[in-house]
């Protein structure tokens, strides 16, 4: 029993970890709570092999170094949980036998990010994570992007702490998934974990686009207030204009048990995800009565509804082709009622998810929507599978425009190598059209949509192609705005071939690279025929950033495209030529506000006589050109004595 125990402290811990410091959790919640069970109940008969850190003996989970820590006032408990009615029951009869006549709250159990929000004279001043229920990390700042948690409340204490759970709605969720598809990246398994990432994020700019939320359940704190039982202090947090949880307050067990499985029975109407049910006792007094044990308080019970897990057959496997290019796969499923939804289709991820569970057209298998969310398939049922199924292999060719497909560098991802694949259409003449590349301004992604839509763009090429008249009927108000336009797609006909290799969108090619690129081959031309050697001959450029160039060139799409280029009068030579090397061997960096040219333009000149500019100041540095308010960049070249030129000192070095 010593190394069972041993074993089981060792999976719980590293799974608090993941799901509560990592916010990347590896353990089913139903896997977790048994695994919880059966350790507790171990070391409840064998006191003697319970180890000093058991996950029964304290909250898991730690505050990241990455935000400051918050010593939480008072301490932010966990629940004790429960499986079935039977232990519903019980707990219930232990206090009712005692206490005859207790009312209780009933309340969903969000499934978010625990967080204590804390007031002084109505402010809001701090917000912490939970943590590890003492000490948790302070998240103020994204906090404050959530609209639903008020800055000011009206004819507040002294001080208030509350505790409410930050949740990513599913609306917001979906919205995010989507936007995570089309990047090419990751989907987020379930809202908690997208919440909690969200909420992590050092940048509050990113969690404000993430739509999060909160409910608040508890008051923890309210200096010069008192209450007698919780639904008082649940109404007086909606009185200070808080977003409370929805509650019902019941005495008798059978109404208990009913409400419990009839937020079960109603989950898919909530806005937000649930794990459970939560029961507390409502009276106050009795809760100190009741008191509590080191890990949760004897007051209150989370029942733990249990994932719904069901068979069905995978009718089809179809492909979709995200925007950036990547091969998802998709299985079609035979209908079946899931978690209050009819599911007939789910995620297959990617060909290692596919290949590692062995998944076939026809076959049968097991189904449940993970995180309540998304559809997914569990396992296999070998013993029904049909005879004559083959494996499942992802397609070699793109399924909307028959260009080849590859794997990523990390071979997670199939992905199109199409240059003018209709799925990535958009981003691509985005990105070909943007600030780095060919500066086309006034193409604006909604106006690339419409002229997509319209037919009238097949390639980034046939923005070269587009007449006065084609444009005209984007804008209400006519030529004016559509010539203008014109003339800015004419103009970029002349940028330099360093911006047109980054245009084009090869994969590992940056704006840094296409520089290097440029300077080293001087044409198009000569680029499209360099040959594997001759391009890891360049500095920075790699055998993968090589081989990425090499197939780009050879696909028939990207010929075409190069051509219908070529035709509309595009540059394809090099005009940042270094003939003057005044700068040759120098290093310069940039900083403050400058107000005599831009970045890009300082820069590009540097590069044009041989020179370098970089990010930061170093021994290396040769001279540090400052505008207004410098900062530490400026403070840094005096410290290593590195000279120090004004916008006039370097105009007149240009000259």
């Amino acid at each position: 029993m010593k190394e069972r125990i041993k074993i089981l402290t060792e999976q719980l811990n590293k799974a608090n970890h993941q799901y509560y410091v990592l916010d990347d959790p590896q353990m089913p919640d139903f896997e977790y709570d048994m695994l919880l069970r059966e350790l507790e109940n171990l070391e409840a008969e064998y006191p003697e092999f319970a180890m000093p850190d058991s996950p029964t003996k304290r909250v898991g989970g730690e505050a990241l170094s990455k935000f400051e820590k918050v010593t939480h006032p008072v301490p932010l408990m966990s629940l004790q949980d429960v499986f079935s009615l039977e232990e519903l029951d019980d707990f219930l009869d232990k206090i009712l036998s005692a206490h005859p006549g207790t009312s209780f709250t009933v309340e969903p159990k969000i499934d978010g990010l625990s967080v204590a929000l804390e007031y002084e004279n109505g402010q809001f001043v701090r917000g912490a994570t939970r943590g590890d229920g003492v000490v948790g990390e302070d998240v103020t700042e994204n906090l404050k992007t959530i609209f639903s948690i008020p800055m000011t409340i009206p004819n507040a204490p002294p001080r208030l702490i509350v505790r409410g759970e930050v949740y990513m709605p599913k609306k917001s969720f979906e919205k995010l998934n989507a936007i995570q598809e089309e990047e090419g990246k990751p989907l987020f398994a379930n809202p908690r974990n997208a919440a909690a990432g969200s909420l992590r994020q050092l940048d509050p700019k990113i969690a404000a686009k993430r739509g999060l939320d909160i409910l608040i359940f508890n008051i923890q704190l309210a200096e010069g207030v008192s209450f007698t039982t919780h639904e008082e202090s649940l109404e007086y947090l909606k009185r200070m204009q808080f977003k409370v949880i929805p509650w019902k307050t019941l005495s008798a067990v059978d109404g208990i048990n009913d409400e419990v499985l009839s937020i079960n029975e109603n989950r898919e109407q909530l806005p937000c995800d649930i794990d459970g049910a939560v029961i507390k006792v409502n009276d106050l007094t009795l809760r100190e009565e009741l008191g509590a044990t080191a890990k949760f308080p004897r007051w209150a019970a989370a029942y733990k509804y249990p994932p719904e897990i069901k068979p069905t057959v995978v009718e089809d496997i179809v492909i979709q082709v995200g925007r950036t290019g990547v091969l998802t796969p998709k299985a079609v499923v035979k209908p079946v009622r899931l978690a209050g939804t009819t599911v007939t289709n789910a995620t297959l991820h990617n060909q290692d998810f596919i290949s590692q569970r062995d998944i076939r057209i026809g076959d049968t298998v097991r189904i449940r929507k993970a995180g309540e969310i998304i559809p997914e398939i569990l396992d296999v049922d070998l013993t029904k599978r049909p005879a004559n199924t083959i494996a499942y292999v992802l397609p070699s060719v793109c399924p909307i425009c028959g260009a080849p497909t590859k794997r990523d560098d990390d071979g997670a991802f199939l992905r199109c190598t199409g240059a003018a694949c209709p799925a990535q259409l958009s981003r691509n003449i985005a990105h070909f059209v943007s600030r780095d590349a060919m500066d086309i301004e006034g193409l604006g992604s909604s106006i690339v949509d419409a002229l997509i839509e319209k037919g009238l763009l097949r390639s980034a090429a046939d923005i070269y192609y587009l007449s006065l008249e084609e444009i005209k009927q984007l804008w209400q108000s006519g030529e004016t705005a559509a010539q203008k336009l014109l003339t800015a797609i004419e103009n970029s006909k002349q940028q330099d071939l360093s911006r047109l290799i980054y245009a084009l969108g090869i994969r590992q090619v940056g704006a840094k690279t296409g520089k290097s690129l440029a300077s080293a081959f001087g044409t198009m031309d000569k680029l499209a025929a360099a040959s594997l050697e001759e391009l890891t001959e360049v500095p920075d450029i790699g055998a993968i950033t090589a081989e990425s160039i090499r197939d780009w060139f050879a696909q028939p799409q990207s010929q075409e495209m190069l051509e219908k280029l070529r035709l509309a009068g595009v540059n394809f030579e090099n005009l940042r030529a270094v003939t003057d090397n005044r700068f040759a061997g120098m290093t310069f960096v940039l900083t403050g506000a400058l107000t005599k040219f831009t970045r890009e333009q300082a820069t590009e000149q540097i590069e044009s006589f041989g020179g370098k500019a970089a990010g930061s100041v170093s021994k290396k540095t040769s001279f540090v050109v400052v505008g207004e308010n410098a900062g530490s960049k400026e403070r840094k070249a005096r410290e290593l004595g590195i000279p120090i030129l004004s916008e006039d000192d370097f105009l007149a070095m240009l000259q």
